[in-house]
């Protein structure tokens, strides 16, 4: 275990690759899902929210920032027209699918429950952008994911106490970041096309 603190150091690091897809969508380099990345907003301020209800301190600064960046890269794709991804209908299904979890969470109001659907929220909001990093890696910046990475293991590495409501997000974040570095930055889906063509 670090010391917590070091939450702070995962937070700065998230807010620097967050900058260079800001940077990206503001000039049309990359093309941001909409429906991704409003909803990963709301579910880890919600994940945020119920962390700090559940008592957990500073470490919940991880979960913070990854709600945090996205809301900025959201604004900032209405600045760019050239920035937006189209929606399907598989988009909108994961956006409706993800604010039900959501939803689920405000029903239940229990700090472990909102936590999970959060999550689940949260990966439903994903799945547009996974499929698009399979299809399109061009019009995404591995960066910010790659940052996520670092800082979910340094928001895992300062937990104090091993239980749902400290690793549970955290552990989440991890997973699904390294799994959109490497569908970015080493363009496994139009691997497998060629090789399946």
């Amino acid at each position: 275990m670090i010391h917590p603190n070091f939450v702070i150091v995962g937070v700065i690091l998230q807010i620097i690759g967050g900058w260079s897809y800001f940077v990206g969508t503001l000039r049309g380099t990359v093309k941001p899902n909409r429906v991704t990345w409003l909803l990963w907003t709301i579910a880890p301020l919600v994940a945020f929210a119920a962390e700090l209800a559940q008592g957990v301190g500073i470490e919940s600064l991880t979960t913070f920032v990854v709600g945090f960046v996205p809301l900025v890269i959201f604004i900032a794709s209405f600045v760019n027209k050239k920035s937006v991804w189209h929606l399907t209908r598989f988009d909108l299904v994961c956006g409706t699918l993800s604010f039900l979890g959501l939803t689920l969470w405000y029903v239940t109001k229990v700090g472990n429950i909102a936590i999970l659907f959060a999550m689940i929220a949260d990966a439903l909001a994903a799945a547009p952008t996974l499929v698009k990093s399979y299809h399109f890696p061009e019009t995404e910046d591995y960066r910010i994911y790659f940052f996520g990475v670092v800082n979910a293991a340094i928001g895992i590495l300062a937990i104090s106490q091993w239980n749902f409501e400290h690793f549970g997000f955290p552990l989440y974040l991890l997973v699904l970041n390294l799994l959109l570095v490497l569908l970015i930055r080493f363009k496994i889906g139009k691997r497998l096309q060629k090789r399946n063509a």
